[in-house]
């Protein structure tokens, strides 16, 4: 069966619209004092800044951005590192609150690779690294997939074997494609970002995975995409773009950007949520940031294969 990849303008409609809606929804972001109170809230609120960053990182990457897109996402990034997180004061008080969280790290990953520093934070948590504790911690594999690829991004030492993670995560076993369910979804697509930093070295993904996802990946995206779980869908659209030859199919990316609302957010499944504005941010910056991050991918390879 052959399958028609989508145009170069649509994938490039998608991100541009999600940008615009994320750029016009930027205070949501911002932590505020109750926030504060907890440092569980903090590092819930922290996710989707994190994510905000990668994805101006990725825009900028992918080199896909015309002039008003680059002025916009550089101007994210600055909000983001100066206002949202204090030019990195809030990961350096968070490292200190709990040193052994891996957080400040996998988010200042992101920072220190576009230039930005924070010596104190640097210095706090190289202290903890060398502890036997910072290795011993249990988490899911992937999650170590990510620990180890922020310590690379910052240069440093990697604290376990990155292959060894690799083969320990859901995906890197190649189990039976039939019993990807919801959470093993999201575990498989974070194992990709892990392991290929983003989509930037879809040459990371070893052969015997690659082949793997080349033989099952449209399957998963046919049924994500008829249950309409547009956030997954997105997620794995971005997977498609990190494989040796990525289908762009034309269908599944005409399905994905009609769900998208005029706006520019994209609703996590179905439609979007309607009521208070704080609640509607809370439900779909999440989709919508998945959207610029599968367009910046997807458009960089349409152009790389025109």
């Amino acid at each position: 069966m052959t399958v028609t990849a989508a145009s170069p303008a649509l994938l490039h409609r998608v991100g541009d619209r999600a940008l615009s809606w994320l750029d016009d929804h930027r205070e949501h972001f911002r932590l505020t004092p109750d926030d504060f109170a907890s440092n569980g809230a903090v590092v819930e609120r922290l996710k989707p800044i994190g994510e905000l960053a990668l994805n101006m990182q990725v825009l900028f990457r992918e080199g896909v951005a015309g002039s008003r897109q680059k002025a916009r996402a550089g101007q994210l990034l600055d909000f983001t590192w100066r206002e949202l997180l204090d030019g990195g004061n809030v990961l350096a008080r968070l490292q200190h609150d709990e040193p052994l969280s891996p957080v400040p790290l996998e988010v200042y990953a992101t920072f220190h690779e576009l230039g930005h520093r924070h010596p104190g934070l640097e210095a706090a948590v190289e202290v903890c690294r060398r502890t036997t504790s910072w290795t011993a911690l249990e988490m899911m594999p992937n999650r170590r997939l990510g620990v180890l690829n922020a310590e690379r991004k910052l240069g440093l030492a990697p604290s376990s074997d990155f292959d060894r993670a690799v083969e320990r995560t859901w995906l890197g076993q190649l189990p039976e494609p039939w019993t990807v369910q919801l959470h093993i979804a999201y575990d498989l697509t974070h194992t990709v970002f892990h392991l290929t930093n983003w989509g930037e070295a879809p040459e990371r993904i070893p052969e015997a995975v690659a082949d793997y996802l080349t033989r099952y990946l449209p399957a998963w995206m046919e049924d994500w995409a008829d249950l309409e779980h547009w956030d997954l869908l997105g997620e794995l659209l971005v997977v498609d773009a990190c494989l040796p030859r990525p289908t762009l199919d034309a269908e599944l990316w005409e399905r994905y950007a009609a769900a998208q609302s005029a706006t520019g957010a994209m609703p996590i499944q179905r439609r979007m949520p309607q009521g208070d504005a704080a609640r509607v941010f809370d439900l779909v910056h999440h989709p919508t940031l998945v959207a610029a991050f599968a367009s910046a991918m997807a458009t960089s390879r349409a152009m790389s294969a025109a």
